[in-house]
């Protein structure tokens, strides 16, 4: 008897064990559908405790079959900040064409004799936002093989290509001095950035060393800051004058820690086409050419020739603008739009009426969203994650265009603002996608493969926190994980 009982015990116990290892694997509430066990995921994530204080907006389809696979107020108009750019790339693509190039043109106004230029030069921007300062040497290069020598005049910045307005719509005062806000210009260089790199001294009481990339006259600085034994009380302060008045002077205050590594920022300078036209003087003096005048703005009078015209090409410029989401590049770019479509001077609005014509043209409702900057810098655009779907669905329908645009955007894991995000999950080296991410606001849309080699298309916006963006990222990288890893095979 006590055999037999025992023998039913084990009995039972195999059987619950059994029911209990299935339960783990298919527990209540856990849907067993594909796709609905996706949406159960999804909503998994959105239902952390972060996002009591804030919003999600998302939308998912197939690109392939066209099936809604996750929808979350998609039609919620939410700020969109850097995947702003989706819209500012398609319509440079589909109205400039991949084909164009943005030109910067050196001038004389008058004959040069004997390698005497007897006027002034002028450098014209035509709205390149990646000009470089190797560029202007190239260019000081040209014009001293040429045979010129001797330039009596001034050096002239010309920017009438563009309308005098060099600050985006909705942009936020103090967002300057910094990279990211850049003045806007149809003559820009080294992204209207000065490189500032700040070097400790090798011993407390040393003044820490200062130096500019470019070096250059057009910045003044002013290097209060020390080094210091083992902690910084005063933490280091790198700034440019601009609350009071705009100034190209830049302050270095503070402390650092003897012997510890280089610190480098980025500021913007002030009116940029004049620190273009320094460049290009202090470019040609390097080349042996002597200039007798000083640097100034003015209009091109009729009768100049061009000595040198140096060219880029728009395909390399749109991967840079998305790759590293570069303001600058969007912003001169919609300006650009606007000049070559309407004619100069290009303006933000100019550029923002061709920007929605174009998106009229492949079925996007133009009044069901707000756009006033390239970039997305500004906190009054508002877009939603279903136009956002719709846009990134016809640039893939447009064999003409979306293998550029395709190409432009930052690869999970890989490169651009992507390259340290989703690493180790099958959206590395695979999902593509645009970031966005201003205070309160983060944001990705794009499109990914699944296990089953399906095409997807995504948007997702988030926004209303405070604080730091990193659990809002976190949330879109696991969203990218799992679509990489969907299949639309049932589980076992």
């Amino acid at each position: 008897m006590l055999v037999l009982m025992t023998r039913t015990m084990i009995f039972s116990l195999s059987a619950m064990l059994f029911l209990t290892g299935c339960s783990t694997l298919f527990m209540p509430g856990i849907p067993r559908d594909p796709v609905e066990r996706l949406q159960y995921d999804i909503d998994r994530i959105v239902s952390d405790s972060t996002f009591i204080p804030a919003r999600a907006s998302i939308l998912v389809e197939s690109l392939d079959a066209g099936d809604l696979l996750y929808e979350r107020d998609s039609k919620l108009l939410m700020r969109p900040a850097s995947n702003t750019k989706l819209l500012s790339s398609a319509a440079a693509i589909a109205l400039l064409g991949a084909d164009f190039q943005f030109r910067t043109a050196v001038m004389a106004d008058t004959p040069v004799t004997d390698g005497v230029a007897t006027g002034n030069l002028y450098i014209k921007g035509y709205g390149n936002p990646d000009l470089t300062s190797a560029d202007l040497d190239s260019i000081a290069q040209l014009i001293a093989r040429s045979g010129i020598h001797t330039i009596q005049g001034d050096v002239i910045a010309e920017t009438s290509y563009f309308d005098s307005i060099y600050w985006g719509h909705g942009w936020q005062w103090d967002d300057e001095p910094w990279e990211y806000a850049a003045f806007i210009s149809p003559l820009s260089v080294n992204d209207n950035c000065v490189r500032v790199t700040v070097t400790p001294g090798t011993a407390a009481g040393d003044t820490v060393v200062v130096s500019l990339h470019p070096a250059t006259e057009y910045v003044k600085l002013i290097n209060r800051a020390v080094s210091v034994a083992d902690t910084a009380v005063n933490p280091l302060r790198v700034s440019r004058s601009f609350v009071m008045q705009r100034e190209n002077v830049i302050a270095v205050d503070g402390e650092m820690v003897a012997g510890k590594m280089p610190r480098e920022i980025a500021l913007s300078v002030w009116k940029p086409e004049l620190y273009a036209a320094t460049l290009l003087k202090e470019a040609l003096v390097r080349q042996g050419v002597a200039v007798h005048g000083t640097v100034r703005s003015a209009s091109t009078p009729e009768g100049t020739h061009e000595l040198v015209v140096h060219r880029r090409g728009l395909d390399s410029m749109v991967v840079n603008l998305n790759k590293i989401s570069d303001n600058l590049a969007a912003e001169n770019t919609l300006k650009t739009i606007g000049a070559e479509r309407r004619g100069a001077p290009g303006s933000a609005l100019s550029g923002l009426y061709e920007m929605r014509a174009f998106l009229s043209t492949i079925g996007i409702d133009t009044t069901r969203f707000q756009i006033v900057d390239g970039s997305g810098l500004s906190y009054y655009n508002l877009l939603s994650a279903d136009m956002l779907v719709q846009l990134l669905r016809a640039m893939a329908q447009r064999p003409e265009w979306f293998p550029l645009y395709y190409a432009s955007l930052p690869i999970a894991g890989v490169d651009g603002t992507l390259r340290t995000r989703m690493r180790g999950t099958l959206a590395e080296n695979n999902l593509r996608a645009k970031t966005g991410s201003i205070g309160g606001v983060s944001t990705l849309s794009g499109y990914v493969t699944t296990r089953d080699g399906e095409r997807l298309v995504f948007s997702i916006l988030m926004q209303n926190f405070i604080g730091g963006n990193r659990a809002y990222r976190d949330a879109q990288d696991r969203i990218g994980a799992l679509l990489a890893s969907f299949s639309h095979r049932r589980a076992l």
